[in-house]
């Protein structure tokens, strides 16, 4: 059993009976569970929890060092290089760990979705495709996939089973367009289950997309 008292700090949104699924959503860089808990309710998904983790808080080397929640560093402007690989696999075992948690509280493994924004998607995409359970499926915002080619190799080939919603802002200046893009090419290269989707908006989330995301976690659950 997974020890309560390692896991990360987390927001938690229940229903009132019990749950049939559960989305375990991870914030960005600098934010916090809080970050996208209000918008719960446009979802309109009454019979799932939501789980907010807090990542963790450590030095980011890209703001000078200041401390900030943050699931690994960044030690440049261009995101995708010079990666933090250790980092990543740190917050994907802390991630795996939350995953295991709902399943012993009675969610079964299928009915577990992974969703991240920016840093979140890249922890939620690489734990996803690694977890070697099955899962609900993985809502990746604004993100990109480093190691993306390695991962994919060593996924379990039943993972291309599982729906993969990536999303990206065609203005983003944050985590530029085109390596978002490119995270979808490389799962729809391997036939995997994945839809693209683009919002004519910067590093953030949408309207439109937030329905979207609703239209989607309803059938994936």
């Amino acid at each position: 059993m997974t020890s309560q008292q390692n896991l990360l700090s987390c927001i938690e949104v229940s229903p009132s009976l019990a749950p049939k699924a559960c989305v375990i959503w991870l914030h960005g860089l600098g934010a916090d569970g809080s970050d996208f808990e209000p918008i719960v309710p446009e979802l309109n998904l009454p019979d799932v929890r939501f789980i907010f983790p807090n990542a963790p808080l450590k030095p980011v080397t890209i703001n000078n060092g200041y401390v900030m929640r943050a699931w690994y560093d960044i030690t440049s402007m261009s995101i995708d290089q010079r990666i933090d690989e250790t980092g990543i696999h740190h917050s994907v075992s802390q991630l795996t760990d939350l995953i295991l948690h709902q399943m012993e509280s009675g969610i079964p493994s299928e009915k577990i979705i992974l969703a991240g924004f920016s840093q979140g998607a890249v922890i939620a995409l690489t734990t996803g495709l690694k977890f070697e359970k099955p899962l609900g499926g993985i809502l990746a915002l604004s993100g990109y996939f480093p190691f993306a080619e390695q991962v994919i190799e060593n996924a379990n080939p039943e993972k291309r089973k599982m729906p993969i919603f990536i999303a990206h802002g065609t203005e983003d200046t944050i985590v530029p367009y085109r390596i978002g893009k490119a995270s979808y090419e490389a799962l729809n290269t391997h036939q995997f289950f994945v839809t693209w989707h683009s919002y004519a908006m910067g590093h953030s989330v949408c309207n439109p997309e937030i329905r979207d995301i609703s239209d989607w976690l309803k059938k994936a659950i």
